[in-house]
């Protein structure tokens, strides 16, 4: 092979490794999938049979890195677990998204404080839009934790989060 040709192709070979690794670390086609799942709303199974289950806090999201619109709600079962629930959440599909609980406050001009201090990581989103249901695992002190973001754990952001209120 000719001297002349073997920066050309070195370079060519060194910016197919970037590109390839870009769209594996962002993952751009995401912005543009949507994965919508529709879980039913847990209930309270008592000796009276069904019931609702008892709300302990709510709130409303707020986007932060991506449009974020939905509510939360933190349920009682009486089997005494608790359950968080999302409705109605539409926001963007992203690579590693979680759902956490956060002791920090939700901030209006980004979510980057989230991770400050401590969280509770309930797991992988199931759907960037629906309804869906997270078990809050036993023992999580809820007045410690005040916030509920869907985190991209990749890039360290909140997608959107929701300042829970107590219910009365």
């Amino acid at each position: 092979m000719c001297r002349t040709k073997r920066p050309v192709l070195w370079i060519t070979a060194a910016v197919v490794v970037v590109a390839a690794f870009g769209l594996y670390l962002f993952q751009p086609w995401r912005l543009l999938t949507t994965n919508r799942v529709d879980e039913a709303a847990p209930v309270a199974t008592g000796r009276q049979g069904a019931a609702v289950a008892e709300q302990l806090a709510n709130g409303d999201f707020i986007s932060h890195e991506h449009d974020t619109s939905g509510s939360v709600e933190i349920l009682q079962l009486a089997d005494g677990n608790t359950t968080l629930r999302l409705a109605d959440l539409r926001t963007s599909d992203g690579p590693a998204l979680h759902v956490w609980l956060s002791d920090q406050p939700v901030k209006q001009d980004g979510g980057g404080n989230l991770d400050d201090g401590r969280h509770v990581d309930l797991g992988d989103l199931k759907g960037n839009e629906g309804n869906q249901n997270y078990a809050i695992p036993a023992g999580t002190d809820l007045n410690t934790f005040s916030t509920v973001t869907v985190w991209c754990e990749r890039f360290s952001v909140s997608f959107g989060a929701a300042e829970l209120t107590q219910a009365t």
